[in-house]
């Protein structure tokens, strides 16, 4: 069953052609997963072998090319009809003599649509060198232009069966959030604290399951907290700890990133110092969102915020979220930074992550909201503070506290 009704894809496909068209764009190869399931509904886990969707401007349906084996899953879960998914022999997989970008060329000279104004996804990670290369030599009639983001763009704002399935996404989040931060207690090792956070994703609610999200849950111990994209090793909690915890729930490959700072037993004075400065920017940033402002001038609200405590951070502060597959869960549009002129719609998706990280430690408490028609609404509903936990812990045999 399709998540979206079938009027939902065909709109987004409809937006997606006149973006084309202002690029001057007649065929776009669609090669991010995220993309390409927006607007057919294709999802498996395929996009380590080349495939694409191929959206002609003047044809009313995509067409669906990827590996033979994969055909199936692209019958099972698109919209498209079965003459328009083509699959590929198993040869050209990881090939030194063939490549699926010669198959893929060889049907669009088939079709008429070799000497076109061809657009190719240049900077995602799906797209690789090679391939863009193999395509200019087998259609030398071709022009080929820059179609990075064209779709990325559409999805920046979302309908409300997409904002519905974030709220999904959300409780999950929250009840991973819970049951991973109880976990970490002094002697408990990082990764039983990162399969449980894993367990608590996937298993999702008592209404829904979770789906597999883009980016690991995210899990910087002790010094290791300055370092933002690490994630855990077997190492053992110790009391005096600090943890960063990032994580988002995912439902219908639709995400919503939710991160917090727990320590085991008392927090150091440095995190009792700057804990109240970042929520404090935080809770400002949220009241000034509204429709209107840009990212830039969010941006701007924390900046000044962190100036009166004389700190000042370089990483941007936020991105926007919704549909995508790994490694990333941000769409690559929007970010919450100086200069970015994006202006904030109802139905745009953030997450709001004012972290800082310093030479010897760091701090992420975050959130993740939708613009609505006067101001946001954060998608969970956490504690916005330090997460202070015992560092005793329930033994599982007798229950008693060890």
């Amino acid at each position: 069953m399709l998540p979206f009704d079938i009027l939902e894809y065909q709109n987004r496909l409809r937006e997606t052609k006149e973006r084309m068209e202002e690029k001057g764009i007649e065929v776009l190869l669609v090669t991010d997963p995220a993309n390409m399931n927006y607007l057919s509904g294709y999802d498996a886990w395929s996009f380590y072998v080349h495939q694409m969707l191929v959206i002609i401007i003047d044809e009313s349906q995509p067409i669906w090319i990827g590996r033979y084996q994969d055909a199936n899953g692209a019958k099972a879960t698109t919209w498209l009809y079965e003459e328009n998914i083509i699959p590929y022999p198993d040869y050209y997989v990881q090939s030194s003599k063939y490549h699926p970008m010669d198959f893929i060329a060889d049907i669009l000279n088939e079709i008429g649509h070799g000497n076109r104004h061809i657009g190719v996804e240049m900077d995602n990670y799906y797209f690789s060198a090679k391939a863009y290369e193999r395509l200019k030599q087998k259609l030398p009639n071709a022009t080929f232009k820059d179609g990075d983001l064209v779709v990325n763009y559409v999805r920046l704002i979302k309908s409300d069966q997409e904002i519905e399935y974030m709220k999904r996404a959300a409780k999950i989040a929250e009840k991973a959030m819970k049951k991973g931060t109880e976990s970490i207690r002094t002697g408990v090792r990082e990764s039983d604290t990162a399969a449980r956070i894993y367990y608590e994703i996937i298993s999702g609610t008592e209404g829904y399951g979770g789906d597999y999200p883009a980016i690991v849950p995210l899990l910087p111990a002790g010094e290791r907290t300055s370092i933002p994209h690490v994630t855990w090793t077997d190492r053992t909690f110790q009391e005096g700890d600090a943890v960063i915890v990032e994580l988002a729930g995912c439902y219908k490959r639709y995400h919503v990133p939710l991160a917090r700072t727990v320590t085991v037993g008392n927090p150091s004075k440095e995190l009792q110092k700057i804990t109240p400065i970042v929520v404090e920017g935080l809770n400002e940033v949220l009241d000034s969102v509204k429709p209107g402002m840009t990212c830039g001038e969010m941006e701007e609200v924390w900046r000044k915020s962190l100036q009166k405590h004389g700190i000042q951070k370089e990483a941007r502060l936020g991105y926007s979220i919704g549909l995508n597959y790994p490694p990333d869960w941000g769409e690559h549009t929007a970010s919450i930074r100086k200069g970015d002129t994006t202006i904030l719609k109802p139905n745009m998706t953030f997450h709001l992550i004012p972290a800082l990280w310093f030479d010897n430690y760091g701090i992420e408490i975050s959130e993740s909201f939708r613009v609505t028609e006067n101001g946001c609404e954060t998608f969970t509903n956490y504690p916005r503070e330090l997460i202070i936990q015992s560092p005793y812990r329930i033994d599982k045999q007798d229950g008693k506290i060890s």
